[in-house]
């Protein structure tokens, strides 16, 4: 059986160097996409079109899924410039509650750990194991309520995670710090006018269950083994959640091989379809059987 080390150790050169190749224009292509939607769909909610309310799961998905742009910025693959990727994540993780610093090196250990029980620190929490569990989970609130804890955690100066290096200690509480006076001026601002509760405020929280239930198929019930053809799922679904996704579907192939971005996650696909041992028909699909094997 092939591991993902095997796979990728026989790629040829120039298909590495090809694979690996990262792109500001195609991020930026990307990045104008994705921000001109959630900005044209905030001025249709703030001037109150007909029948705006049903704008704002809509609206919610869209802020939402910037997470998998945060994701692929914590291994500054989006773009070409590392700064820019750095800062892009940094928005992203002010607008869904997910301090950047400290994400980095959080999702670098899941990278290094997947799916290994007491290594991986996905798994601290654990993945629902009954129907009313997985209910809580993809309401969302597990997730606000963990994101404020942290928040508050490091803005005390406690940034004492093991997979935290001591390099990126004060960074990480600096950035917390910043985000929670943000958060303050934004929340003042409610007093004036209720514009960032309808444009942000209520859409994150009716589009988080559409990511919970996106983010449980790209581990949920893998095996807990080393190799990544085996604990992670690729997801085949349409263009639309693509998009939305930055490619991240194709999730085996990012683990697989993290050092490509998201523009040539097709790429990588075509290059290891054959090799591929966990996947689902899509969201629906994994859902369902998910829910098949619970009670």
């Amino acid at each position: 059986m092939t591991d993902h080390r095997t796979f990728v150790s026989g790629l040829p050169a120039a298909t590495k160097a090809a694979l690996t190749e990262r792109s500001d224009k195609a991020g930026l292509w990307q990045l104008a996409g994705h921000g001109g939607l959630i900005l044209l769909t905030a001025a249709a909610i703030a001037a109150r079109v007909p029948f705006w309310p049903l704008l704002l799961p809509v609206q919610g998905v869209l802020i939402v899924f910037l997470f998998t742009l945060e994701h692929e910025c914590t291994h500054r693959t989006p773009f070409a410039s590392d700064r820019l990727s750095d800062w892009v994540g940094r928005v992203c993780g002010f607008l869904i509650l997910l301090p950047f610093e400290w994400f980095r090196y959080f999702h670098l250990a899941h990278h290094r750990y997947t799916n290994l029980p007491g290594q991986d620190p996905e798994l601290e929490s654990g993945k629902p194991e009954t129907v009313a569990a997985w209910s809580l989970h993809v309401s969302g609130l597990p997730y606000w309520w963990a994101g404020l804890r942290l928040l508050l955690r490091l803005e005390a100066g406690r940034a004492e995670d093991a997979y935290l290096p001591d390099r990126a200690r004060r960074r990480a509480v600096r950035e917390a710090q910043a985000m929670g006076g943000l958060y303050a001026l934004a929340g003042a601002s409610l007093f004036v006018s209720p514009l960032l509760l309808w444009v942000w405020v209520v859409p994150v929280l009716l589009g988080q269950p559409f990511l919970r239930l996106y983010l449980l198929a790209e581990h949920g019930d893998c095996p807990f083994v080393a190799n990544m053809f085996e604990n992670t799922r690729t997801t085949f679904t349409n263009r639309v959640v693509r998009f939305l996704a930055w490619n991240m579907p194709y999730h085996v192939e990012h683990h697989v091989y993290p050092a490509v971005p998201f523009h040539r996650l097709p790429d990588l696909h075509v290059a290891m379809r054959d090799e591929l041992k966990v996947t689902s028909d899509g969201y629906a699909a994994f859902s369902r059987d998910y829910l098949s094997r619970r009670r």
